[in-house]
């Protein structure tokens, strides 16, 4: 049987990164993310996949954002039944973010027939703690550089690639080919997380294209952070920051550190509303091997804020009139404690809402971004008065440039680059510039599409 790859997410969005190999002996899915953002998007959530999960032999995942991780507990529950590849620290996240994107689902649905705003009678849940759990048995971990053997004639190697803890660029060898999944890259000369690593060959590339079409500009991220806390604490307004509990929460902390250091912003109480954010500031020190932090100043970024781990206490933040600086979870305002600060907040011209990431379409965040007037938040609308800004510089994806720049190291062109995980225009753009500048053979691959490779 011919090789192929079929493409069941993380095309023509940034959500849902599922990529199914099967080589005649054996199938492979590389990531297993939820869809996010548009209705329509997180409508295939529910839809079963066109595989049968137990005919999958193995996943091997890139990293542990929910996206790239978060339908594990629907593909075990519908049948699947073999090891999941991942590296030390991407397992351990895992451990905190799953359980988290249960819980949020299940307490959404119950919120939703509490108080009959869903339109399915009764609001169930995608999955539940109990499909978690059994999730988590499948795991087994890998070092990176080292190729570990993941089913009949396949091993995958994971090579850094700077974006979050434990997250890998994978080199899946097949029996005939060489195909390279550049997960999500990260960006050179980050101050935390080291560069991706050098790739020099592949037989098939799919590369991320999360910001194919711009560029994150030159600004320091700690300038731009230092002038909004500045401004919006003249105000004697509160700063609330939509984070992603993995990676970026634990970059803020560091900025924020340093420019208190410095004296540079007003020592504001800083909160960190989040306790799957906390739980991976932990991680942070444990797994010092992914990043260029030194032990004392991972303790120092983690010290920064004041954790808020009960419910109680993180109300009481919205009661407080004091100017303050809060980061919570999530980072597209999807979901998470951020959505009863959002209520509360962005009423007041006074307050800032600082978004530090990439806003899929369809996400509270990208509609905030936009400037929208109103913003719908369990069932009802809110004023936006607060100043909304964005910081794209704090982004852990590599931008246009940056990506181009990694793709000079392969030392000859691929057989074919399949352009993955961006919104249609980004990954357009990047499609035309790898053409022109690079001379390659280049596809856009659509949903379901599937694919030989010779």
């Amino acid at each position: 049987m011919t090789l192929q790859i079929q493409f069941l997410g993380g095309v023509g969005t940034v959500t849902g990164s599922k990529y199914l190999i099967d080589t005649g002996e054996a199938r492979i899915l590389v990531d297993c993310g939820l869809f996010q953002g548009y209705k329509q998007l997180r409508l295939r959530n529910w839809k079963p996949l066109p595989v049968d999960p137990a005919s999958i032999d193995a996943v091997v995942l890139t990293h542990a954002h929910i996206d790239h991780s978060g339908y594990l507990p629907v593909l075990v529950r519908d049948g699947f039944r073999g090891k999941i590849h991942c590296t030390d620290a991407t397992y351990d996240l895992c451990g905190i973010l799953l359980p988290d994107s249960a819980h949020l689902q299940e307490r959404e649905a119950e919120r939703a027939n509490r108080y009959g705003y869903s339109k399915h009678k009764p609001a169930l849940p995608l999955y539940e703690q109990q499909d978690v759990e059994k999730t988590l048995e499948l795991f087994e971990t890998a070092p990176f550089d080292v190729p570990a053997n993941v089913a009949k004639g396949v091993s995958a190697t994971f090579r850094l690639a700077g974006h979050i803890l434990g997250a890998a660029i994978v080199e899946l060898q097949t029996p005939t080919q060489k195909i390279v999944f550049s997960g999500d890259l990260g960006r050179p000369n980050d101050p935390i997380m080291y560069d991706p690593a050098t790739i020099r060959q592949a037989d098939y590339l799919l590369v991320e294209s999360t910001y194919g079409n711009r560029q994150h500009g030159e600004r320091n991220a700690q300038d731009a952070l230092a002038d909004i806390i500045n401004r919006t604490a003249k105000r004697g307004g509160t700063v609330l920051i939509p984070s992603f509990a993995v990676g970026r929460a634990q970059t803020l902390l560091y900025h924020l550190h340093e420019l208190k250091a410095a004296g540079r912003i007003p020592d504001l109480p800083v909160y960190l509303d989040s306790p799957m954010a906390i739980d991976a500031t932990e991680l942070f020190c444990k797994h010092a091997y992914c990043h260029k932090l030194s032990r004392t100043q991972s303790l120092n970024a983690c010290h920064v804020a004041k954790y808020v781990h009960d419910s109680e206490d993180s109300k009481a933040l919205d009661y407080d009139q004091m100017p303050k600086i809060i980061i919570a979870a999530s980072g597209m305002a999807t979901g998470g404690r951020v959505l009863h600060h959002l209520k509360f907040y962005v009423p007041d011209a006074r307050n800032s809402v600082l978004f530090a990431g990439f806003q899929a379409g369809g996400t509270r965040g990208a509609a905030m971004v936009a400037g929208i007037d109103r913003i719908k938040i369990h069932g009802e609308y809110h004023d936006v008065r607060a100043e909304v800004a964005t910081l794209h510089m704090l982004s852990a994806h590599a931008d246009a440039d940056e990506i181009m720049q990694w793709l000079g190291g392969f030392e000859s062109p691929p057989k074919e680059t399949f352009i993955v995980h961006g919104e249609p225009d980004a990954a357009d753009i990047l499609r035309h510039r790898i053409e022109e500048e690079l001379g390659w053979s280049v596809v856009v691959p659509e949903h379901h599409e599937t694919r030989n490779l010779d």
